[in-house]
């Protein structure tokens, strides 16, 4: 699969993009390009899984749904693959959830990602008009951003050991501790 994307030349349609089906790979497109990217680390994948717990009840209290690594259309032709999405209620079989039903869009950061989230994806998700955009550092800081007009401003940063009160689109406490093994010393911590 990665042979036949790298070895493609560009622009790609998004007819194109979603004709690739599902890859071992992490494949998002942005104005033509396809950008791919390996399998996230395990502390990555375990954060992700953590969050979504964390949110799980208060999201089917909303009657909304959560989603991890899905294909977010924030225009035509720009799809990335946030780590989690909370959404209204949505065709389950669609490959592409567009961007009016997303609530709220998270990335959790790492080395490799980092700049990519803090700036690109941000700006993608602002000028779609994502109200909530919850950016998650794995040494476990959290920085919840609001829409503002056309760009996000910070609303709050939790540090590790704190507790994140989301008040929207969902009413929920995020305990930053219980989002990263507990054996998982700052020795280790990352970004």
């Amino acid at each position: 699969m990665t042979s036949a994307i790298l070895g493609r030349t560009m622009p790609w349609t998004e007819e194109e993009f979603l004709a690739l089906g599902e890859t071992s790979e992490r494949v998002e497109l942005f104005d033509g390009e396809l950008t791919v990217t390996p399998a996230s680390t395990p502390l990555h994948q375990h954060i992700s899984f953590e969050l979504k717990l964390a949110l799980r009840q208060a999201v089917r209290k909303a009657g909304l749904t959560v989603h991890e690594a899905v294909n977010v259309r924030l225009e035509p032709g720009r799809i990335p693959i946030p780590d989690l999405v909370i959404t209204e209620q949505i065709n389950l079989q669609n490959p592409v959830i567009d961007a009016e039903a997303v609530l709220l869009v998270c990335e959790i950061t790492s080395p490799s990602n980092a700049a990519t989230d803090k700036v690109r994806k941000m700006e993608y998700y602002a000028g779609a008009r994502i109200p909530w955009y919850l950016l998650v550092e794995q040494t476990g800081t959290l920085h919840l951003f609001r829409l503002n007009d056309s760009h996000y401003v910070e609303h709050s940063v939790t540090p590790y050991g704190e507790v994140l009160h989301l008040r929207e689109p969902v009413e929920v406490d995020i305990d930053t501790a219980e989002l990263r093994p507990p054996d998982f010393g700052w020795s280790h911590a990352v970004d």
